[in-house]
């Protein structure tokens, strides 16, 4: 639960840093300190709010809760951590009008200056899946533009009517699954979940360019391999504002046919529970499997209630691309379903995972493989997604000019 703070921070020993709720290290060999590499800023889907992550080289040991130490300004201190001087850092948006990072003995402060005309909450967290610093900004109010502060760290400032654009769905994370010595299921006559995958992908970002206008990153553009964490942290690095990933089903009755589409949560039934532990098993493929033992079933309540702000828009956008396969595409509707898949675990934005059809079904299988197919579907994805940035921008325009 988000509390409002007014305290200023003061460091005066280990029995207050206990008392402000920090991550405190393990006594003994002191280690080498974190460096942080990059500062991005990224409004939420679900109303006014704004997401601060703080990427750092290593995991960061201890952190305080922010606070704030004057008026409309938030402090949060890392501990035993220092800035890269090539440190990537985002202009300030949102409720924060600029920002700036100090160095005090072996520790970093961040202080945050905060539009004065808005009321704002603020909570500190780890990100399970990168262990990036997390700062979640609530709000009530319409942010002004913003101001520049001294010392800044980024001197442009947004115009008032810059502010909408930064809300804007501009940048989309299409992450095609499998790929490389990971083929993914295999099916009817030999055909290749990785081998479906990638194509459908590449067109789906080919409309989104060239119809949209939209940014379009690829988690991957060729047949490579790229770890289930890795594909999480490229979106957020890229500043995306949805994730969609790409795959094609398995089962055992040669006869399941249909699509389904999911976003992050506690899977419901049997059926969904198989369907992640198949996606799920890529990680044997991973150099280190043993990354993902931290995974449970506590650790993915937690990680759903911490993107709770993403999982209406997750679930909306779900069922636009099930609409849309089996209004356009005649495909059998399986639902839109929960599960928790690691691929999307990390992804801090909306994220759903679509499966094409069957590839262990001979007649879906043809259909994934066709050229037609492959344009069918990916045309069906593109337009849940125009339609979805449609009536959120539409829902934008009209919050702002409120």
């Amino acid at each position: 639960m988000m509390v409002q703070i007014h305290c200023r921070l003061r460091i005066v020993g280990v029995g207050l840093l206990l008392g402000l709720g920090m991550v405190l290290p393990a006594m003994g060999v002191a280690q080498a300190a974190p460096v942080v590499e990059r500062i991005s800023m990224q409004p939420n889907s679900d109303g006014p709010g704004y997401l601060v992550r703080i990427q750092t080289s290593e995991r960061l040991q201890a952190y305080s809760q922010p606070r704030f130490v004057g008026r409309n300004q938030l402090e949060i201190v890392l501990f035993n951590a220092r800035v890269s001087q090539a440190c990537r850092r985002d202009a300030p948006g949102g409720p924060v009008q600029a920002y700036t990072v100090e160095a005090r003995k072996n520790h970093l402060v961040l202080r945050f200056q905060l539009d004065a005309q808005l009321t704002v909450k603020a909570e500190a967290r780890r990100d399970r899946a990168t262990e990036d610093i997390l700062i979640g900004l609530t709000y009530s109010g319409i942010p002004t533009a913003s101001a520049p502060a001294t010392p800044v760290l980024h001197s442009s400032a947004l115009a008032p009517g810059d502010e909408r654009a930064r809300w804007r769905i501009d940048t989309i994370v299409i992450d095609a699954g499998h790929g490389g010595h990971d083929a993914g299921a295999i099916g009817a006559g030999g055909v290749r979940e990785k081998d479906i995958t990638l194509p459908v992908a590449l067109r789906v970002g080919r409309y989104l360019e060239e119809i949209l206008g939209v940014n379009v990153v690829y988690t991957r553009s060729d047949d490579r391999f790229i770890t289930l964490k890795d594909r999480g942290r490229l979106a957020n690095e890229a500043g995306g504002k949805l994730f969609i990933s790409i795959h094609a089903n398995a089962a055992r009755n040669r006869s399941a046919q249909g699509t389904e589409t999911y976003f992050l949560g506690m899977h419901k039934t049997d059926a969904a529970e198989r369907v992640m532990e198949r996606e799920n098993s890529v990680i044997q493929y991973e150099s280190d499997p043993t990354a993902y033992d931290g995974l449970n079933e506590k650790t993915l309540i937690e990680q759903a209630l911490a993107q709770s702000a993403y999982m209406r828009s997750s679930e909306q956008l779900a069922g636009l691309v099930q609409q849309q396969f089996t209004g356009n595409v005649g495909r059998t509707n399986r639902g839109v379903k929960q599960a928790g898949f690691y691929v999307l675990w990390g992804a801090s934005m909306p994220a759903i995972l679509v499966e094409l059809g069957f590839v262990t079904n001979a007649q879906e299988a043809a259909f994934l493989q066709s050229e037609n197919g492959q344009i069918y579907l990916a045309s069906a994805i593109f337009r849940a997604v125009r339609a979805f940035k449609t009536e959120y921008e539409k829902g934008l325009d009209l919050g702002m000019a409120q």
